[in-house]
């Protein structure tokens, strides 16, 4: 989806008119009381398959430590940082703050950092999202410190034009990892939840001149691929959206194979419910697509309630919706 958002603002002043969705706001509206609950201390859920409980905040603690974390299914955000947008629905993509995204049971951050003056601000295309990276270390840092037993993979990916710099991506990286490198999990495979717990897993999307993290630099454009390299990854990201049902048909066929294949759990599975449908003058409208598929996702997840699904990485996470996906496991 990189630079669509550019093109929003040029068709917008050759045409002279200010583009407004025509979207309904009704799902908004729900994930908004949705939100309120993603931050209740009382929402805890009882476990039916062993003796423990958890909350959205601590529900890692509640699994066999042992496991790797591409064993078991997790909540993801899409565009993790992407709150503000200048033209409806052009550039937000989620509505809780990461913060409460992690409160909700989001174990999954897609970070968008453009590289400006030595340093990482957070941008989904050309829109700056009012955020820097180390505004996102800092919300992480808290969570991880607050509950000891989870952990957080991170992918990190370049976004927009660079400007001012005089290092590279990789170097301004390194220097966010120097300021606290203990909360870093850089190695080249997934871990177990016992060797992640407390830390950032760093999924890589932009190329390095040192190993560092998963690798992910490879990632293909609005596709579904493989990725084979140390750590095997399948990812489906379809993000332009012809056909809400052809979408979801991809990412229910992908939670399937995860699931039929969980006895060989080495693969990570990244499951992208996100995506834009393009509108008038070709205007991508990021709405369209979330207000279809997040209903099918909660009704799939109601209904497919046990077994490892992958990350689930969606537009507009809320609390119930994380919690279908987090008591799979279970």
């Amino acid at each position: 989806m990189k630079n669509y958002v550019q093109r929003v603002t040029i068709l917008l002043f050759a045409f002279g008119f200010l583009f407004v969705s025509c979207e309904s706001n009704l799902a908004d509206d729900l994930q908004a009381n949705e939100a309120v609950k993603s931050t209740s201390k009382n929402d805890v859920k009882q476990l039916t398959s062993k003796t423990a409980t958890y909350t959205m905040s601590n529900w890692m603690s509640a699994l066999d430590q042992n496991l790797k974390l591409t064993a078991i299914s997790i909540p993801g955000t899409h565009d993790s940082g992407a709150r503000f947008e200048t033209f409806s629905g052009t550039a937000k993509c989620q509505n809780l703050t990461l913060d409460e995204q992690l409160a909700s049971g989001v174990r999954y951050l897609d970070i968008r950092c453009r590289h400006f003056e030595n340093n990482f601000t957070i941008h989904h295309g050309s829109v700056y999202q009012n955020l820097n990276f180390t505004n996102v270390l800092q919300s992480c840092s808290a969570f991880l410190a607050q509950n000891p037993s989870e952990t957080i993979i991170m992918s990190v990916k370049e976004e927009y034009d660079p400007s001012g710099n005089n290092r590279s991506f990789e170097a301004t990286f390194d220097s966010y990892v120097n300021q606290n490198a203990n909360i870093w999990y850089l190695g080249s495979t997934i871990p177990t939840l016992s060797q992640a717990k407390g830390k950032i897993v760093l999924l890589r999307r932009f190329s390095t001149n040192n190993t560092k993290g998963v690798d992910a630099s490879s990632w293909g454009d609005n596709t579904v691929f493989d990725i084979s390299g140390v750590q095997l990854i399948k990812v489906q990201d379809q993000y332009k959206v012809p056909n809400n049902d052809t979408k979801f048909n991809l990412i229910k066929e992908l939670a399937e194979e995860a699931k039929n294949t969980a006895s060989n759990n080495n693969k990570l599975y990244l499951n992208y419910c996100s995506g834009y449908k393009a509108g008038l003058f070709g205007i991508p409208n990021i709405n369209t697509v979330a207000n279809a598929i997040n209903p099918k996702l909660t009704s799939f997840f109601q209904t497919n309630t046990k077994g490892r699904f992958g990350v689930i990485i969606m537009d507009f996470a809320v609390t119930n919706r994380n919690s279908l996906i987090v008591q799979t496991n279970f």
